[in-house]
């Protein structure tokens, strides 16, 4: 599952509109309530109370560039955009509207006052201080019209044969290059928004003024032909990319966006990478994409699938067009009507398309006769180009998952070394060269070229206490258990080896478990038996070889046994896992551990048993301060911890649900043993549905619920007198919902439980999807862990910081950014940050701290391990066996995950 990556100024949707004589469903109410509860919050994020002063200060730069602001005094005016041709039809191309707003500021530069304009390339166009006139017409001529105009097109229905059918395309594009333009004002928007802001005052206006600097930076980018990603911009230069493998590119480019902060407004600069189609001959991507050899091994209705909407030129005409389809029929029996040149309407022949391109084209074809043609026309309207005519265009992203190896290829690619990525940064904004830009100038802006200088505290990194009573220190982020043993760990006496095809040494890996197990004081006894699955049953779906598996197990054992270990074939994206984990933990209630060795070592067989530890009710490590137990205000009083992420089907799978995961913290004064509660709900939906879900007057079968009663049942029937919130995934933008309706939800469902009861909240938003760097000033490391900065580059009021808990090992650090919203429990703020670095080093899967807090990390795994449980993309055809029903949170159905097993659902199934 990936993420969703929200714009950082994305602002929120409108309120849905019903109709008065309409009565609206239950669920439109209900959003409608969430919308209101939102749009007028009653909380909003809080002030800083102070900055931390604990730890050891270390001087740093930072990818922020420092920008003066010159004409606060001044307003940007908004100005609505139409465009429509002379006979009336709304232009919808895109990369038209740039062209024509260049050509009215080009030929009308009088009438518009020769005002610099900022415009974002759709609806929107921005001025400092007005134009002569609230409202302005124009029409301009533009000589290189998009080709998306166009109704006649080779090899399509509507041609004739070739110099009469080329006229009479000529002459259809010039009756359509005529445009006219209307601009109306909109409203106007004071610069001195910023400046309030910085100040660290209230400014409704801010988030408009700099998502017109924004515009500006994408105009910039825009006119040097950049391929436009919200605020990341990636050039057409092939030094740029690196091949993924399968036809796609990665693109390295940069992100370019204005910030406020402590220090003023900063220009925020960093490495951006996007995946894009390779560029070239479309047979020979669709030969890479498919990994086949020759073009006759082409899948077509992948191709048809892979190449919709891309863009291509064509060897013919050098135009430019956008693929809508393929033909039905080969090229050398796909036929069109081609009108004679001096007969009357109806006179001609019926055509080949392959003969059309060797007659009248003189381009006999040599490779695509036996294929498709690419369809670039309407569907009543086609128009035809054989495949080796055409060759896709650079800069075209690619907008599907990425697999396994695609994306560890990725990442190896584009790591930087910090050294390197500050060069690569000094050398994108040089190229930039904003200083230049007259939108910027004429808005009173300049930018820096030297990265702001901020400083940092090293944080200690916290104690630990293993077996026997031992405490010890981590260092540099990591620790290992030589010599040590755990400090609760498990017996394992009924456990079996399940052995899936792969290839492995099952004898050298159960004595070097019994050795390792013993070492770390986890009594191992010998398995039961190694279950080596059936030759005839290999070639079988997954979910069979699952099933005649347990077949044989059950045969075999005497009863159920605490763990199973499974030895699968492939060690990425294996088809055993989902069923296998699904009828492990949804019907059977067995712990699990999945393994796919290729080289099984000391170090590997340890982090094997860390996690089966985990998963069967031991634990690993714990800070001394939980088992003390002396955690400043989470120690004194029952404390829960939440930590929240929704997880999302890839980029362009809109029919694939969301899954939201919570885990929480059990058995106080403990803050390292968690339970996970997992639902789906409506693709895309970032806002949790399912927190609290009355199903009558004394029933909640909400995720809150669930975990609250685990905490009472685990920390001597107590209710939680506070609860920390730390949640994932949110954009600025969202936050209000987040305070306002995620909270109210929580609230909701304490109030449900008890009526007299109210629990006192925290809640932190953790963001790991921004553009914030550190370097360290004179070494050429990344900085230290523990790292944590609260200054110059925060908020101008609000209370957040930057963390970096964790050792970076490869390319350079990325932070944690850490907003805190709302806090009841009155934490000093050194106290909050030492306890957010704490949770930091209480993951039990590692002998690592982690770059985010554990119950963040805890709820990815889950949503990732119960998304396993279904397989979504048939989930049309499968839902209903699935076991679950339909939730209907709005308006899109989506499938139930099925229950855990009441053995597991308490467990840490996800480690």
């Amino acid at each position: 599952m990936e993420r969703l990556n929200p714009d950082r100024l994305e602002l929120p949707p409108p309120p849905p509109i019903i109709p008065p004589n309409v009565v609206p469903t239950v669920a439109e109410e209900k959003s409608l309530e969430l919308y209101k509860k939102a749009s007028t919050p009653k909380r909003v994020p809080m002030a800083r109370s102070g900055n931390g002063t604990k730890g050891q200060k270390i001087p740093l730069l930072t990818n922020h560039f420092k920008v003066a602001v010159n004409k606060s005094d001044e307003y940007f005016f908004h100005y609505s955009i139409a465009m429509s041709y002379e006979d009336g039809t709304p232009v919808d191309g895109k990369g038209i509207g740039r062209k024509v707003i260049d050509k009215v500021k080009q030929t009308y530069a009088m009438e518009l006052a020769d005002k610099e304009f900022a415009y974002d390339g759709e609806k929107s166009l921005f001025t400092v201080g007005p134009l002569p006139h609230n409202r302005l017409e124009f029409t301009v001529v533009l000589d290189d019209i998009s080709s998306t105009r166009r109704t006649a097109s080779p090899g399509g229905g509507s041609n004739r044969a070739d110099s009469e059918g080329d006229r009479k395309r000529v002459k259809k594009q010039f009756q359509s290059k005529q445009l006219n333009v209307l601009i109306n004002y909109a409203t106007k928007i004071p610069m001195q928004a910023i400046v309030n802001a910085i100040r660290g005052q209230d400014s409704e206006h801010f988030q408009e003024a700099v998502r017109v600097l924004d515009i500006v930076l994408r105009q910039n980018a825009a006119k040097q032909g950049c391929l436009l990603v919200r605020q990341s911009f990636f050039h057409n230069n092939p030094r740029n990319f690196a091949d993924l493998g399968s036809g796609v590119l990665g693109c390295r480019g940069f992100h370019s966006s204005f910030r406020a902060t402590q220090g003023g407004l900063s220009l925020n600069m960093d490495v951006s990478t996007t995946m894009i189609v390779k560029p070239g001959p479309v047979l020979d991507f669709l030969m890479l994409n498919q990994n086949v050899k020759t073009p006759y091994q082409i899948d077509w209705t992948k191709a048809k699938r892979m190449l919709k909407n891309l863009r291509i030129t064509t060897y013919s005409s050098k135009m430019e067009y956008k693929i809508t389809g393929l033909s039905d029929r080969p090229c050398k029996e796909q036929r069109f009507f081609l009108k004679s040149k001096k007969g009357q309407d109806g006179d001609g022949e019926e055509i080949t398309v392959s003969k059309y391109f060797a007659v009248y084209k003189n381009l006999p074809l040599r490779d695509s006769a036996d294929f498709p043609c690419i369809n670039v026309g309407k569907p009543k309207k086609p128009s035809y180009f054989p495949l080796e005519l055409c060759n896709l265009v650079s800069l075209q992203r690619y907008t599907k998952s990425l697999t396994n190896l695609q994306r560890a290829s990725l990442v190896e690619k584009s790591r930087q070394k910090p050294q390197e990525r500050m060069s690569v940064l000094r050398d994108a904004l040089r190229t930039s060269n904003y200083d230049a830009d007259l939108m910027l100038r004429s808005s009173g802006v300049s930018i820096g070229v030297d990265f702001v200088h901020v400083e940092g505290r090293v944080l200690p990194a916290p104690k630990l206490k293993v077996g026997n009573g031992e405490d010890f220190f981590p260092r540099n982020g990591r620790w290992n258990f030589n010599n040590k043993k755990l400090v609760q760990p498990v017996t394992i006496d009924r456990w079996a080896i399940v052995n899936f095809s792969a290839r492995c040494d099952t004898r050298n890996l159960v004595s070097n478990m019994m050795k390792c197990g013993n070492m770390k004081g986890i009594a191992i006894k010998e398995p039961f038996m190694v279950f080596d699955e059936s030759n005839q049953h290999r070639r079988e779906p997954a979910p069979v070889r699952v099933d005649k598996m347990f077949e044989y197990i059950k045969s075999k054992l005497p009863g159920p046994p605490q763990l199973l270990l499974c030895i699968l074939p492939e060690r990425k994206n294996s088809d055993i896992y989902g069923p296998w984990k699904r009828k492990n933990l949804s019907e059977l209630g067995i712990v699990t551990q999945c393994i796919a060795p290729t080289k099984v070592n000391d170090q590997y067989i340890t982090n094997v048993l860390l996690k089966i530890n985990a998963k069967m009710g031991g634990m690993n490590s714990l800070l001394s301060v939980e088992h003390s137990p002396s955690i400043p205000l989470v120690s004194k009083r029952p404390t829960l911890i939440l930590g929240m992420d929704v997880s999302h089907g890839s980029p362009g799978r809109s029919d694939v649900p969301s899954i939201a995961a919570v885990v929480s913290s059990r058995h106080w004064p403990l803050i390292s043993r968690y339970r996970a509660a997992v639902r789906t709900q409506s693709p895309k939906v970032e806002m949790i549905a399912s927190l609290f879900k009355p199903v009558s007057d004394k029933e909640d079968d909400g995720i809150i619920r669930e975990l609250l009663v685990d905490f009472y049942a685990t920390s001597g029937s107590r209710k939680p007198d506070q609860i920390i919130i730390f949640r994932d995934g949110v954009s600025e933008s969202q936050f209000n919902q987040v305070l306002n309706v995620e909270l109210d939800q929580i609230i909701e469902a304490c109030k449900f439980l008890d009526e007299t009861w109210s629990p006192k909240f925290m809640l932190i938003v953790a963001q790991k999807n921004h553009h914030t760097k550190f370097f360290q000033t004179h070494s050429p490391d990344n900085v230290p862990p523990g790292t944590i900065i609260d200054n110059k580059v925060c908020h101008p009021k609000n209370n957040d910081f930057y963390l970096c808990s964790h050792a970076g090992m490869i390319g350079t650090t990325r932070p944690t950014h850490y907003h805190v919203l709302y806090d009841e429990l009155g934490f000093s703020t050194d106290d909050l940050q030492e306890l957010v670095h704490s949770l930091s080093y209480v993951y039990q899967r590692s002998t690592t701290a982690i770059s985010v807090v554990a119950p963040i990390c805890y709820a990815h795994l889950a949503a990732a391990q119960i998304s396993q449980f279904i397989k979504f993309d048939e989930m049309s055809e499968t839902a209903s066996s699935h076991g679950g029903g339909i939730t209907v949170p709005g308006a899109v159905p989506v499938p139930e995950l099925p229950k855990l097993h009441k053995n597991v659902i308490n467990s840490m199934f996800f480690c």
